[in-house]
């Protein structure tokens, strides 16, 4: 009497499940990447290095809009939130992003209110 095992193992690989995982790891990395909460500034050429830490960033638009790392706030309440956000930091440090066509007195209004207030000013340029 012969007994047959109805159980065969199939040598082929299914690309199915292969490419749902992929796919489930391409909607998670899009859904928790920060990329909407950067702005697109075009920042003036310069030489110099690079900072790190930075506590608090500034952003000025070409429409003269302002953003407090990338949160819009209007300019009549910029020191205010500066003052709230940097009042725990030992040395507060403000990374200023500028346009290139943003005039020179928008950028001079964040100096002006991180000077009041003795917070240190870091320019951002892109690199020459």
């Amino acid at each position: 009497m012969k007994l047959r095992g109805t159980n065969k193992v199939s040598p082929e690989f299914s690309m199915s499940s292969m490419t749902d995982i992929v796919f489930l790891l391409l909607i998670f990395f899009m859904l928790t990447s920060n990329a909407q909460n950067t702005l697109d500034l075009l920042l003036p050429k310069a030489k110099g290095k690079a900072t790190n830490n930075e506590n608090v960033s500034v952003s000025i638009n070409r429409n003269l809009q302002y953003y407090i790392n990338a949160q819009p706030v209007s300019a009549e309440f910029l020191e205010t939130e500066l003052k709230r956000m940097l009042k725990d930091h030992p040395k507060p440090t403000i990374i200023l992003r500028a346009e290139e066509s943003v005039p020179v007195e928008h950028a001079v209004l964040v100096m002006d209110i991180a000077n009041r207030n003795n917070y240190k000013v870091v320019l951002a340029v892109r690199p020459k």
